[in-house]
């Protein structure tokens, strides 16, 4: 039987994304002249802080953006502020090391009137070891480590919509939990879908407690499960179904494909840096943060629409 042929597709906003991508390389558009850059007032005894967790940020996603020392991303935000015609302070490097430690990023994404078809996945990122060249020629050294992250992406706008940073050792199904709780209450989730990995009764109750959808394969030597924990009798009628029609037609049937859109997005994540510069853990999870509100305002300026070719 010849094998089908491979599916063509074209993109029909070429104009609107080549407007967009130059965008990209625009600096105007991580400085918004409307941002409080001064904090309030506490309310709390002791000195107030000078500068708001978005100026800090902001610092930050210049910073992570190309790559920089602190020092010299200091420097890019005082020539920014000067070319802009801003007369505002600078935070000096130790106190945006310092507030980097505590800060709550904040991750802008677009406000959606339809239900969110959730995709997770997880990478690792590298935060200690040699180049890959050295480590070719060498061998890996013992103390090469990772952080893995944990992400929630939007199937339909390709936004960032959960993150959870934890070292190597932690698994993907113990951390679903944390992603799902960090999803707005007033937002409906219709699907959650993941790979093999995901496929515990945790997850599944998890995601049965939202009335959400699980498409996750069931595993290899997957057996019915005998007990009715929340989430079991979807999770065996994925098992009935992927054992009559076969692992690819239910993959294709429940739209499981859709999950490559996450590995894209790691992808992505990565061409940011592919080592942590940041030393302790707190820090490294605010640098990965700020990284993925980068990645939620390069998508929200616009990106491909492409459609099957008859």
């Amino acid at each position: 039987m010849a094998k089908p042929a491979e599916k063509k597709y074209r993109t029909t906003n070429w104009s609107a994304y080549n407007k967009a991508l130059k965008s990209r390389g625009s600096l105007c558009i991580w400085l918004d002249r409307e941002m409080a850059w001064f904090a309030g007032a506490s309310g709390k005894r002791g000195r107030s802080l000078t500068y708001s967790d978005a100026a800090i940020q902001f610092c930050l996603s210049l910073k992570c953006l190309f790559g920089l020392p602190l020092r010299q991303a200091i420097g890019l935000v005082e020539s920014l502020l000067k070319l802009s015609e801003l007369d505002w302070p600078v935070p000096d490097f130790s106190t945006v090391s310092r507030r980097q430690k505590r800060l709550q990023v904040v991750i802008p994404h677009r406000g959606k009137n339809d239900a969110l078809h959730l995709l997770v996945d997880s990478t690792g990122v590298k935060m200690l070891g040699e180049g890959e060249w050295k480590t070719k020629k060498h061998g890996a050294d013992y103390r090469r480590q990772w952080r893995k992250v944990h992400l929630g992406i939007d199937a339909q706008t390709m936004e960032i919509r959960a993150i959870e940073v934890t070292s190597n050792s932690v698994g993907d199904a113990p951390m679903l939990p944390e992603l799902l709780a960090q999803i707005a209450s007033t937002t409906t989730i219709s699907t959650v879908t993941g790979d093999g990995a995901y496929d515990t009764k945790a997850c599944h109750a998890a995601i049965a407690a939202i009335g959400a959808s699980a498409i996750i394969p069931t595993r290899r030597n997957a057996q019915l499960w005998k007990k009715y924990p929340a989430g079991a009798h979807a999770r065996n009628e994925i098992l009935r179904a992927t054992q009559r029609l076969g692992r690819t037609i239910w993959k294709k049937w429940s739209g499981y494909h859709r999950r490559s859109l996450v590995e894209t997005k790691m992808r992505c994540l990565k061409l940011l840096g592919e080592r942590i510069m940041s030393r302790d853990f707190d820090r490294q999870v605010a640098e990965l943060q700020v990284r993925a509100a980068l990645l939620n305002r390069f998508t929200q300026l616009g990106t491909p629409v492409t459609v099957a070719m008859p």
